[in-house]
């Protein structure tokens, strides 16, 4: 029986995965394979609900009932445009399911379940295939370029990275590493390395890059998807870290935009800026 790997093991209470599961089979095998302890599963009704949520929060994979009919085809269809989101079909694998199974493979389908399957190995599968997992996994290590090499400082980062983009506070990192908010952010900026609002926010632009590249969405899906307030807020964000506009983050590799991260490191923030109170007026010292 095949176990669950640690290193994707560390991301799976974080997971969020969406479904569409018509047969109790299907249904059974993903209940069981990502009880509530594991992972966040929404169950869509329809094609169109799968659709929507693709493009209003982070979603780490799609799983689809091979027997789902016409949605399923539909789904399956659109998996090309979302190729860092993997999209998974359960199947029974008879000889009836051969036409789709060759449509998922055509279109770009990550993963195929044979009913049946140990729940393990299905949660490993599927875990191994999230996006959040694969973020986790890409950028474990601290760059060398933000010069990031105390026990806390790699901590916080391998944090940060574990949420994959999404939106996270200076005091929840805090209680999660059992210190005080003061003393996270007083010693996360010591050496060369840059302040912590600053990293938090490069590893939401990196992720924003790597879901800039589907077709699926555009800039404000993004935005959305990432806890953005606006789109305006993306590219403003993009802008003030790596001196480029939301737009041509498609176009920008993880290693691009660190080098401009560090080119751009010495630039005075204006978001963390603070704003000196004007002195009291001195008495006059005239005779």
């Amino acid at each position: 029986m095949a176990t669950p790997g640690k290193s994707a093991d560390s991301t799976a209470a974080g997971l969020s995965l969406v479904t569409l599961l018509k047969r109790d089979r299907a249904r059974t095998l993903v209940r069981a394979a990502f009880p509530r302890r594991r992972a966040h599963v929404v169950a869509a009704r329809q094609a169109s609900d799968v659709e929507a949520l693709l493009i209003k929060e982070l979603v780490d994979a799609v799983i689809i009932d091979a027997g789902a009919g016409d949605d399923a085809q539909r789904l399956i269809a659109r998996a090309e445009e979302f190729q860092s989101i993997p999209f998974i079909v359960i199947t029974t694998m008879l000889p009836s399911d051969g036409p789709l199974l060759a449509r998922a493979a055509e279109c770009g389908v990550a993963e195929v379940l044979a009913e049946g399957v140990d729940d393990a190995v299905a949660r490993d599968l599927v875990m191994r295939r999230a996006f959040s997992t694969r973020f986790e996994r890409a950028l474990s290590v601290p760059p060398p370029q933000l010069h990031l090499e105390t026990p806390l400082q790699i901590a916080v980062w391998q944090s940060v990275v574990r949420r994959a983009g999404r939106p996270v506070r200076t005091d929840q990192l805090a209680r999660e590493l059992s210190v005080s908010r003061e003393h996270l952010s007083r010693s996360f900026a010591v050496g060369l390395a840059p302040t912590l609002k600053r990293v938090i926010d490069l590893v939401r632009v990196l992720a924003a890059a790597e879901l800039s590249k589907n077709a699926g969405f555009d800039v404000r899906d993004v935005a959305e998807v990432l806890g953005f307030a606006s789109s305006s807020h993306l590219s403003s964000t993009t802008q003030r870290l790596v001196g480029a506009k939301a737009s041509s983050l498609s176009r920008l590799r993880s290693m691009d935009l660190l080098e401009r991260f560090s080119r751009y490191a010495n630039v005075p923030d204006p978001e963390e800026q603070e704003v000196t109170p004007n002195p009291e007026p001195q008495p006059s010292t005239r005779n």
